[in-house]
């Protein structure tokens, strides 16, 4: 009776051919993922901004804080930047005409490095 089994060529070859498709799929599976990130912090600005704005419309001022939005209710929670994954990490960015004051008028991702479209992460 002759064994069964698979002879070392044969795992040699699928060993190959499983290397061959990760090759192939696993750089594409990080594009996603960083594609994905993105998305989410474009999505994140986008909404604390809003949020930024209807304070602004509501009471007259700029908060002096993200926290401000979040107690006041128009942020459940201050979002994590996707990149940094840190909720600490976002730039506030004082109002043009009020210099030097503790106001929140926009923010910007506290990330370094580029996006997929070449543009700084912090200038979105």
């Amino acid at each position: 009776m002759g064994r069964r089994g698979f002879t070392l060529i044969e795992l040699l070859v699928v060993m190959a051919v499983i290397a061959t498709l990760l090759t192939i799929a696993v750089p594409r599976y990080f594009q996603h993922l960083d594609r994905a990130r993105e998305a989410t912090l474009r999505e994140s600005l986008a909404v604390m901004r809003d949020a930024i704005d209807k304070f602004r419309a509501d009471t007259g001022h700029y908060p002096e804080s993200l926290d401000d939005l979040v107690n006041r209710r128009y942020l459940r929670r201050v979002p994590p930047d996707p990149i940094t994954e840190r909720s600490d990490s976002w730039v506030l960015v004082s109002p043009p005409d009020e210099p030097g004051q503790r106001k929140v008028w926009d923010v910007q991702s506290g990330a370094e490095g580029l996006g997929s479209d070449g543009s700084e992460y912090r200038a979105w």
